[in-house]
């Protein structure tokens, strides 16, 4: 602040800040660098993540398809698929409850199943908690 209020030629949101700071009657005092310790540190952006976040989301990338697939597979099984067909969006008929509607469900890259274009995460164990 102190080098705004000796500069001769302000740009706009320079002179909108003066202007604001001249209804106040208060004095901005110079702290340098070194002494301002707290304004130092938070004006620093850190580098690289914590590394307990970072492993966090490794485990969890990694963890995560196998975990959806295991799942996806374990409801297709006759005795569960009653259980997960929410409004008949699985099952092709309400006389055969076992057969599967395999158009509606495509195969992912990673061998994930996807229901009407978005990834399908059954409701089968623990997986949507």
């Amino acid at each position: 602040l102190q080098h705004i209020l000796d500069q001769k030629e302000l740009n706009m949101r320079q002179r909108r800040w003066l202007e604001l700071l001249s209804d106040y009657d208060c004095e901005i005092p110079y702290h340098p660098g070194k002494a301002n310790v707290v304004a130092d540190a938070l004006s620093r952006k850190e580098r690289e993540p914590p590394l307990r976040v970072r492993s966090l989301v490794m485990t969890i990338g990694l963890d995560l398809p196998r975990q959806i697939l295991n799942a996806q597979t374990e409801v297709r099984k006759p005795k569960n698929i009653k259980k997960e067909d929410v409004g008949g969006m699985l099952v092709e008929n309400s006389k055969d409850s076992e057969k599967v509607r395999t158009k509606k469900l495509e195969p992912r890259t990673d061998g994930t199943l996807c229901l009407n274009g978005r990834s399908w995460l059954p409701c089968y164990g623990d997986l949507r908690t």
